[in-house]
């Protein structure tokens, strides 16, 4: 089998260099890639990517030893009905390694054409690092290298204001536009970079919050040769992701003009304010499966597909979902909806195993920030507790409790403090005391949890129906 590369796949397209992309990872080219080379069919976008390896060690050799090129295989439910693909992605024209050759990485900044920059450097790669140097070469940092980067292209240019990067961060942080922007502006002010250069930095380029979401497993290594037997290649970059994708950008419409991947039949936003799609995606994605886990696997499912399609929990998961989390947000109903069920059939996802153990690690925590919110805004705008999320409560509780389901040991896993706890509320003996004691700890919620209006009397409620009778019987008194 030939090795992928530009002369065994002469299918594959050049493009003009537009986007200097920070990151080599599997995130990255089963997501940004995969959009641009979307763009490029769609519309006369014509862009490609030179990858900048951000840390010492990284795997752009291997992008060049197949000259950029490698396959994606997305996989998951499309309108209800099952995808299976695996294309050609072709629009990463190079690798750089700034380590091993910063002045080709400076040079980046002379190309006239070069306009974007995207990034996913970690959640810890947007910070500010003081012992960074402007004549490190490169610094160690992603904002001190990106500085560098820019402050080379401001003064080739001259400080030409048509010559300004749009730079889109892609790190799993809220706001990370305004927290990569904030760095750069410390960067200014720790090498003295002048107020010319600040004055260009702010008025000739835009850096815009991004809020991404897709699944990406990566290699498939379980899949690898017969993929590669499926597209005729050795392929030693293949990636794999769930055919959902979603990309809100924080950006005025002429920026969508100029990179028009919204064009190009993706889903793909450019918005006001990523906060309502942000708060959507914690609401509608991660607060569903914060409950539906405990419920779910104390019900006998093991994985979010099975608890989908089980008689009783699916109900449940559906009920959480659109009858008390949904009513609770702040977009139009149809975009929820839509949203909603696009989530429903990424759960159903044939090709994915996800297991409900491996979600409920730090429960407490997780349903403080996915759930609880929602939970006070139904009884605000309802006047009455959401059933659902307050028995998702429940079985958190009781999950904490430990000991069996069937032969299986059940073993929680978060804060010893809270593990401790739960210990000693569950030793009384009284569902009350444990419910009592869970909403009074101030340490989990930040408040006592027993002012909320009803909330103790349910909670205990509910508890008492799961000792008595079990989960599935519990669940299926609220349906």
């Amino acid at each position: 089998m030939e090795r992928l590369n530009r002369t065994t796949a002469p299918q594959a397209k050049q493009y003009t260099e537009k986007v200097i992309q920070f990151g080599e990872g599997n995130f990255l080219r089963a997501f940004i890639e995969w959009i641009i080379w979307k763009t490029n069919q769609k519309t006369d976008f014509n862009g490609s990517v030179v990858v900048v390896q951000p840390i010492e060690k990284g795997m752009v050799s291997w992008l060049n030893d197949q000259d950029g090129l490698y396959h994606l295989n997305l996989q998951g439910l499309l309108n209800g009905e099952p995808v299976d693909s695996a294309d050609l992605i072709d629009v990463i024209s190079r690798g750089l390694n700034p380590y091993e050759d910063f002045a080709a990485y400076l040079k980046l900044a002379e190309q006239p054409q070069m306009r974007f920059v995207i990034s996913n450097t970690t959640e810890a790669g947007i910070a500010f690092d003081p012992a960074c140097k402007l004549d490190d070469a490169p610094a160690s940092s992603y904002p001190g290298k990106l500085t560098q980067l820019l402050y080379h292209r401001y003064e080739y240019f001259k400080g030409d204001p048509a010559k300004g990067f749009i730079i889109f961060p892609c790190e799993l942080i809220f706001e990370n536009g305004k927290h990569l922007k904030e760095c750069i502006r410390q960067y200014i002010d720790l090498w003295n970079l002048g107020e010319g250069f600040r004055n260009w930095f702010e008025t000739a380029c835009g850096v815009y919050s991004t809020l991404v979401d897709r699944i990406v497993p990566g290699y498939p290594r379980d899949t690898a040769a017969q993929l590669c037997e499926r597209v005729g290649y050795q392929d030693n970059l293949l990636d794999k992701a769930e055919i959902f994708h979603l990309w809100v950008i924080e950006a005025p419409k002429e920026i969508a003009a100029e990179f028009p991947a919204d064009k190009a039949g993706l889903n793909v936003l450019f918005v006001p304010s990523e906060a309502p799609y942000h708060e959507r995606k914690v609401t509608l994605l991660n607060g569903p499966h914060t409950v539906l886990s405990p419920v779910g696997y104390l019900s006998g499912c093991n994985t979010v597909k099975e608890c989908c399609e089980d008689p009783v929990i699916g109900p449940f998961v559906k009920k959480v979902m659109y009858e008390e989390l949904l009513p609770t947000l702040n977009l139009p109903k149809e975009e929820l909806v839509a949203f909603a069920d696009a989530v429903m059939d990424r759960f159903r996802n044939p090709f994915v195993k996800h297991f409900v153990t491996s979600i409920m690690l730090n429960s407490f925590p997780k349903f403080k920030t996915r759930d609880l919110p929602g939970l006070k805004t139904y009884l605000e705008r309802k006047g009455a507790l959401p059933e659902g999320i307050v028995l998702g409560l429940a079985g958190i509780c009781t999950y904490y409790k430990g000991g069996k389901r069937g032969d299986d040991e059940i073993v929680p896993n978060d804060d010893p403090k809270i593990m401790d706890l739960l210990k000693e509320l569950w030793a009384t003996g009284d569902v009350r005391k444990v419910a009592e004691g869970v909403l009074a700890e101030t340490f989990i919620w930040g408040e006592d949890l027993n002012a909320v209006p009803g909330l103790t009397d349910l909670l205990t409620a509910d508890l008492a129906k799961i000792q008595a009778e079990g989960m599935r019987a519990a669940v299926q008194s609220i349906l």
